[in-house]
């Protein structure tokens, strides 16, 4: 399918399953592509991480039939006081047809369902991901705002901007921190059965609302 072919409509937005682990290494080495021609930092993940993140209801993807087409991850910290939806890429074949932004709202919602009194942040040097973030409700924040989950600036390491981040230690760098602090606000529909399948997940046997609740 030529990329001047393809609509919207075409693209559908998913909670990732096991049954997309086949797409991780396309996934992974759309990350390190994007990571080169940005010249900034993207901070690494392994197959294993991605492929975890799928079985456990913590991803989205986008897929053009069976093309891989956007991807990003929903991650808890602080004792899941804080959520980060992170790792958001569209392949280069599917870009401009917004689909960025209909997995940020995905991946949003997500969070919001699942742990609906967290706060939601995100680090990013991304202009694109700056303006969705405050489209959703998020305010810029100091570094300090963020959690201090040592798991979660781990993560930093694989970037090639961690020594500035070293440097200055840990109160800024070049990404931009941005904080949602709980809302009513959706802007993506979850279906019921990711609902129940998250339900399972979570050791629970409750109704569509009482989930949300």
């Amino acid at each position: 399918m030529e990329k001047t072919a393809i609509k919207p409509e075409d693209i559908q937005i998913l909670v990732a399953d096991e049954s997309h682990e086949c797409y991780v290494d396309t996934i992974l080495k759309t990350i390190e592509d994007a990571a080169k021609v940005r010249g900034t930092g993207i901070a690494k993940r392994t197959h294993d991480y991605v492929s975890t993140k799928m079985r456990e209801a913590k991803a989205v993807i986008a897929l053009c039939g069976d093309r891989f087409a956007g991807f990003s991850y929903i991650e808890t910290w602080g004792n899941k006081q804080y959520v980060t939806t992170s790792g958001l890429i569209v392949h280069p074949d599917f870009r401009g047809l917004g689909i960025a932004k209909r997995i940020k709202d995905m991946t949003f919602s997500l969070a919001r369902i699942r742990w609906p009194h967290a706060k939601i942040f995100s680090l990013t040097s991304g202009a694109a991901v700056m303006k969705m973030n405050t489209q959703l409700g998020y305010q810029p924040v100091t570094f300090d705002d963020l959690t201090d989950d040592e798991a979660f600036w781990r993560g930093c390491e694989g970037c090639v901007n961690v020594e500035v981040l070293r440097e200055r230690h840990r109160k800024f760098c070049i990404c931009t921190a941005m904080l949602f602090d709980p809302e009513e606000h959706l802007p993506a529909k979850i279906p019921q059965d990711v609902i129940n399948r998250i339900n399972r997940l979570e050791g629970r046997a409750t109704t569509s609302q009482e989930f949300r609740d």
